[in-house]
C-alpha cells in the first residue's frame, strides 16, 4: 500500500468510531438534555394547558410549595425510598451471603430469585393489586380458609396505602440486589475466609466485621440503583394505587404526571420534574465525583 493510501486508510480509521457514534450523540443531546433545558425553561413561564414561554419568575415553585398534595407525594417518597432501599439491600445482602455458601441447587435458586426483576413494575403492580385486593387476594382467601377476623386492608387504607408500594418494590428488586452482592462476594478471595477461619472466628463474624465492608463499593453502586428507580417510581404506583385513595400514595413521579397531564398544570409540572431532577443530581453527583476523585488519585 502507498503512503498516500495508507495515510487516507489510517484518517477514516480514526474517523470512523465518531461518525458511527455521532447519530446516538446528537439524539442523545436534543432529546434528553435538550428537552430538560426545554422543560426546565418551562418551569420559570404562566404554562398552563399549553406551553406559555412568557417568563414568570418563581410563580410555579411557590406554588407547587404551597401544594398540599406535593407535600404528601414528598413525604410518601421518603416513606417509600427509605424502606424501598433498606429492605431491598438488607433482604438481597442476606440472600447474597446464603447462596455464596455454596448450596446444592444454586442455579435454581438464582434465577427464582432473579426472576421478578424479569417482570415490568406495571405487571407487578397488577398482580400485587389483585393479591392485595381485600376482596379478591389474600384477605378473601384467608376467610375462605375460616379465618373470618383476619384482615389486610392496606390497598385501601390511606395511612397504610404507600407500604404496598414498598411491599411490591422490595418484592421486585431484592433478587437484583441480591444478583449485585453475590458478584462483590465471589470477587473476595477465599483465603482472607480462610485465614480468619484460622484464627478461630465464626463464619457470622467473619461476614460481619470482613467480608460485608469489602462491599462497600457495591454498597453505594446499589444505594445509587435503587435511589434513581425510588425517585422515578411511576409504572408501579400508578398500577398498584394509581395514587389512592384519594392522592394519599401519590409521590412526584405520579404527582407531576397528574398535574401536567390531567389537570392541565403544564408549569407546575415542569417545577415538580425539575424538583426531582435536582433531588436526584444531589444523590448523583457527589457519587460520582467521589468515584472519579478516586479513579483520579488511584
Amino acid at each position: 500500500m502507498s503512503q498516500p493510501a495508507a495515510a487516507n486508510y489510517g484518517s477514516f480509521d480514526k474517523w470512523l468510531p465518531k461518525l458511527v457514534l455521532a447519530p446516538s450523540f446528537v439524539l442523545t443531546l436534543v432529546f434528553v438534555y435538550g428537552f430538560i433545558i426545554w422543560n426546565g425553561y418551562l418551569s420559570f413561564t404562566p404554562s398552563r394547558i399549553l406551553p406559555n414561554y412568557e417568563w414568570a419568575g418563581l410563580i410555579q415553585y411557590e406554588r407547587l410549595f404551597e401544594n398540599e398534595r406535593w407535600w404528601v407525594a414528598v413525604k410518601n417518597l421518603g416513606i417509600f425510598g427509605s424502606l424501598f432501599m433498606g429492605v431491598s439491600m438488607a433482604l438481597g445482602l442476606l440472600l447474597a451471603i446464603f447462596l455464596d455458601q455454596k448450596i446444592r441447587m444454586e442455579g435454581a435458586l438464582r434465577t427464582i430469585y432473579l426472576y421478578p426483576m424479569a417482570l415490568s413494575f406495571i405487571v407487578t403492580g397488577t398482580a400485587w393489586k389483585w393479591i392485595l385486593n381485600p376482596g379478591l387476594g389474600l384477605e378473601h382467601l384467608m376467610h375462605q380458609w375460616g379465618f373470618e377476623n383476619f384482615t389486610f386492608d392496606w390497598l385501601v387504607n390511606t395511612d397504610m396505602s404507600i407500604y404496598t408500594v414498598v411491599i411490591a418494590g422490595v418484592w421486585q428488586s431484592s433478587g437484583f440486589v441480591m444478583a449485585l452482592f453475590l458478584a462483590g462476594l465471589r470477587g473476595i478471595d477465599d483465603s482472607i475466609i480462610k485465614a480468619a477461619q484460622v484464627d478461630g472466628a465464626s463464619l457470622p463474624r467473619i461476614y460481619w466485621r470482613i467480608i460485608v465492608p469489602c462491599l462497600r463499593p457495591v454498597f453505594f453502586s446499589t444505594l445509587m440503583i435503587l435511589a434513581h428507580l425510588a425517585i422515578k417510581s411511576f409504572d408501579l404506583v400508578m398500577a398498584l394505587t394509581s395514587g389512592g385513595p384519594g392522592f394519599s400514595s401519590d409521590v412526584p413521579a405520579t404527582f407531576m404526571y397528574s398535574m401536567a397531564f390531567t389537570r392541565g398544570q403544564i408549569g407546575m409540572g415542569a417545577a415538580s420534574a425539575m424538583m426531582m431532577l435536582a433531588t436526584l443530581a444531589a444523590l448523583v453527583v457527589p457519587y460520582l465525583y467521589s468515584e472519579l476523585r478516586n479513579s483520579k488519585h488511584g
